[in-house]
């Protein structure tokens, strides 16, 4: 597929919108420079200036990431670091995201999306059940020691 070629200023008003419409991160902007076939000292000057104008900042975007994906998609904490990861998100703004997440609600968001995979489980055998409960969980990211202390409370609640 042939793109249009964009001159430095044209790419930057471009990457200006796209970044002003939600938070992006270093890797997504650079990824779509490429894409518009920027040369590589272009891309540099205009991710320059995108952080410079505000229009791009590593912390804001991990904060902003990890908001969405705990409250919207109920991730753990070890999914969204992933994703961070992925990302290339440093390690100092990836701790800093997950700091803004609350240990209470953390809890909270784990225990109420404990009880739906539970509940969305009936009828199979208890070990097909327990293990689409550990399984559904890991994946979303939570750690292994948060899931047996939930599924020791559903199991006793149940008794």
């Amino acid at each position: 597929m042939k793109y249009k070629s964009f001159s430095i200023k044209e790419a930057q008003n471009k990457l200006e919108k796209y970044c002003a419409y939600q938070e992006r991160s270093h890797k997504e902007v650079v990824e779509k420079l490429k894409k518009i076939n920027m040369a590589s000292i272009d891309i540099d000057q205009i991710v320059g200036s995108l952080i410079q104008r505000n229009y791009l900042n590593e912390n804001r975007f991990a904060k902003s990431f990890t908001r969405g994906k705990f409250k919207l998609k109920s991730w753990g904490k070890k999914r969204i670091k992933f994703e961070l990861k992925h990302h290339n998100v440093s390690e100092y703004n990836i701790k800093d995201a997950l700091d803004q997440i609350d240990d209470d609600e953390y809890i909270k968001v784990l225990n109420s999306l404990g009880e739906k995979i539970w509940k969305s489980s009936k009828g199979k055998d208890f070990y097909k059940r327990k293990s689409r409960f550990i399984s559904s969980l890991e994946y979303r990211g939570w750690e292994r020691n948060l899931i047996f202390n939930q599924l020791d409370k559903i199991q006793t609640k149940k008794k």
